[in-house]
């Protein structure tokens, strides 16, 4: 949604409630994973976050700034979405999963996500964004990322480039603060239903 953002695209969002086994056939005719979010284009159909992303941008930016065509710059793109899906992400969401449970996450667990937010600190230090010395979609989904670790409660205090970082890319969406807000309230509101 944030990249559709910055290129200018309105999208046609339907909300879909994926325990819902309705809805979640009429998902998995289009999405055999039946997952979200899931993307239609005149008929094209992409799923997963970041495969969604890379093809908005390569059909609609009007340069490569967001997705640098440049092959060493763009692996590092890759290199941090990789990261952020693979290593972040993943170390995020198991914990968030456990909070939701009631459950108390292992110190094992902890370690794990610290020592991914540790890494993201380190990427920071060599440059003013997370892969190149501009906003890329690298930027986009890990901020996405780092924002979950409100969810938590997350003390991010401890890293200053991050913080900075945060502020920066924020600054360079779209209405990103009605966003955020909106994004907070659907995060209260399902999990207020979950309980």
């Amino acid at each position: 949604m944030l990249v559709a953002k910055i290129l200018g695209i309105n999208l046609n969002l339907k909300k879909t409630n994926v325990h819902d086994p309705v809805e979640q056939e009429a998902l998995r005719k289009l999405n055999p994973q039946a997952t979200i979010p899931t993307l239609v284009d005149n008929g094209h159909v992409v799923w997963e976050s970041y495969a969604i992303v890379t093809y908005l941008v390569e059909k609609y930016a009007k340069d490569d700034t967001l997705y640098p065509k440049d092959p060493k710059v763009r692996s590092v793109v890759n290199q941090r979405l990789f990261f952020d899906i693979g290593t972040l992400y993943k170390n995020l969401i198991a914990v968030i999963m456990l909070v939701m449970k009631k459950e108390q996450p292992s110190d094992e667990q902890m370690e794990k996500l610290k020592k991914a937010i540790d890494l993201l600190e380190g990427f920071l230090t060599e440059r003013s964004y997370a892969a190149a010395d501009h906003l890329t979609v690298a930027d986009i989904c890990l901020l996405g990322t780092v924002t979950g670790l409100n969810w938590l409660k997350h003390d991010l205090e401890p890293y200053p480039h991050i913080r900075a970082w945060v502020s920066r890319v924020t600054a360079e969406i779209p209405e990103y603060a009605d966003f955020k807000k909106e994004l907070d309230e659907a995060t209260k509101a399902y999990i207020a239903s979950r309980k």
